[in-house]
């Protein structure tokens, strides 16, 4: 009897595309993470892990004030930051026009999609010789991994989005009088815009995983650049106050993009969720 009661409470948090409470969806979150956190400090603390393999919350914390007050970790944060966004902003200022043209023109497909396609299997990491050789060792050369690292990713997500656009929309707006300039302006853009948005937000967290990438070489500044350095030395606390700060600066762009899209995108209906 118990059992039937307490499946009827939890049966409605598990249909597929419905809804549930804001506070049952903050406290399963909170619940997670707490459990993950309870998880991390009673392997650590009991010396049950040593701390070269998994450094305690306190360990980490007290490497973290260090170095942000001794070490200068901020200007690696910003490097990296400048680095990212420098990388990710190019890459979307070309892909997305270029992603809607190849998604609604047969043609521009014919033309794109070929050499998308061949280079996007490249790894990154195997281009660093090259763009070394090409474009130098400074910033130049890290913002160069980050844009083709997401670029080419990017065309063919946003050409995906506007192909998948229900050609009855368009179709319907060239009934009612709209010339070929307004269909793909009023309608065929708008239409994409969310798919745009949630691939951005997607590509976004490609561009932060390239960044120890970016800056594999001859790099003296930035958060990959001191998860490497710690690890040469065997400072997994140092590593971790690393990988820590990235999570942490990726979690909040992708927060700024689901509240872009929940403000500027109100007619979708995932608003930003």
């Amino acid at each position: 009897m118990k059992k039937g009661v307490i499946r009827a409470k939890l049966s409605p948090y598990f249909e597929p595309k419905v809804h549930i409470p804001q506070r049952v969806y903050l406290s399963t979150s909170v619940l997670t993470v707490s459990l993950l956190f309870a998880a991390w400090c009673s392997v650590t603390y009991t010396g049950l892990v040593e701390p070269i393999f998994l450094p305690s919350p306190t360990q980490v914390i007290q490497a973290g004030i260090k170095m942000f007050l001794a070490e200068d970790l901020l200007i690696d944060v910003l490097a990296s930051v400048k680095v990212i966004f420098t990388g990710f902003i190019l890459a979307a200022i070309l892909a997305v026009p270029l992603g809607m043209l190849m998604g609604s023109f047969k043609i521009v497909e014919a033309v794109i999609e070929p050499i998308t396609n061949f280079i996007r299997y490249l790894p990154v990491s195997a281009m660093i010789p090259l763009l070394i050789l090409w474009v130098g060792i400074g910033d130049e050369e890290k913002i160069a991994v980050i844009f083709i690292g997401t670029f080419f990713q990017l065309i063919l997500l946003i050409a995906d989005v506007s192909a998948n656009v229900q050609k009855e929309l368009l179709e319907i707006s060239y009934t009612l009088g709209a010339t070929r300039r307004h269909v793909v302006t009023r309608v065929l853009i708008p239409a994409a815009l969310p798919g745009i948005m949630d691939n951005l937000r997607i590509t976004m967290g490609w561009a932060w995983t390239y960044l120890v990438v970016a800056e594999l070489v001859a790099a003296d500044k930035g958060l990959g650049y001191v998860i490497l350095q710690s690890m040469r030395g065997l400072f997994t606390d140092k590593i971790f106050v690393g990988l820590f700060v990235i999570g942490f600066l990726g979690l909040v762009t992708d927060q700024t993009f689901k509240i872009l899209h929940h403000i500027c995108l109100p007619w979708s209906e995932k608003e930003g969720g």
